[in-house]
């Protein structure tokens, strides 16, 4: 991998002042992540999972500390950081095309003709299976299709980081299987790097080169690092009988239900 610093979260630290006073999210977070490399966030509920994501993509400002990506500090939004969120959030009156072609043209429409853009659009389209479809609504496809346009509509506008936030979360298990398999097929084709939130143990072993696991909040932090030497491509039939594959598994599951259960116990 080329930048050993390619996302660089520099003693982060997240505060949220609310009616009943101030909220401690996050504190002294550090992370760095390869250029190309798939980064999971994993941990319990309200450990601010997606309070960091929010602060990769720009929607928010971390109230102390630095984050940088590419060698340019994240003081807001960007196309180089495309996100995915687990609401596919596509606009119902606008084809599957035309949802896509709006992130498109809202990107390169200053620098290129009609033509090239629809080009760009059909080939996103394409990349996630969706040509048949590109016609249809919202509202004529399935919750897995729609999640699909949401990804083909980020990688359309070329990202240098993807940022998914629990995209499969709402789907059924076979539907959220195949779209994790063609996750990895699409990652390995584009060279993406890519951060993702999710709850589930399993798919964040199938897709991470790195799984980041959270503390409980408030104040939460990075507790451990777990890094999934599994080599690519993955098949999950494999994988399942795979005693490294399995002692991953474990690793994060005695984080999550040893380590990090306690406090909560006490707490109750």
């Amino acid at each position: 991998m080329a930048n050993l610093k390619f996302i660089e979260v520099q003693h982060a630290e997240m505060v949220f002042e609310t009616r009943k006073g101030s909220f401690h999210a996050l504190t002294e977070v550090n992370l760095t992540v390869e250029q190309g490399e798939f980064i999971t966030l994993i941990g319990h509920s309200g450990c601010g999972k997606s309070t960091l994501l929010n602060l990769l993509a720009g929607l928010t400002t971390a109230t102390e500390g630095a984050l940088i990506c590419a060698g340019r500090e994240i003081a807001g939004p960007s196309p180089e950081r495309a996100v995915v969120f687990q609401n596919h959030s596509l606009l119902p009156w606008l084809t599957c095309f035309e949802n896509v072609y709006l992130a498109v043209e809202r990107v390169f429409g200053a620098k290129e003709g009609k033509a090239r853009l629809r080009e760009r659009t059909a080939a996103a389209l394409a990349l996630v299976g969706l040509t048949a479809a590109s016609s249809k609504r919202p509202n004529e496809i399935s919750g897995g299709m729609k999640q699909r346009v949401g990804i083909a509509r980020a990688l359309s506008m070329e990202p240098k980081v993807l940022l998914m936030d629990e995209p499969f979360g709402a789907l059924d298990a076979l539907t959220r299987a195949h779209l994790q398999d063609e996750l990895m097929s699409i990652v390995a084709k584009t060279g993406s790097t890519v951060v993702m939130v999710t709850h589930d143990v399993d798919e964040a072993v199938l897709l991470s080169d790195r799984i980041v696991m959270m503390t409980n909040g408030p104040a939460a932090t990075i507790g451990d690092i777990v890094q999934v030497r599994l080599p690519r491509p993955r098949e999950r039939v494999a994988l399942a009988h795979d005693p490294l594959y399995i002692d991953y598994r474990t690793r994060v599951l005695e984080f999550l239900y040893h380590r990090q259960a306690r406090p909560q116990k006490e707490a109750a």
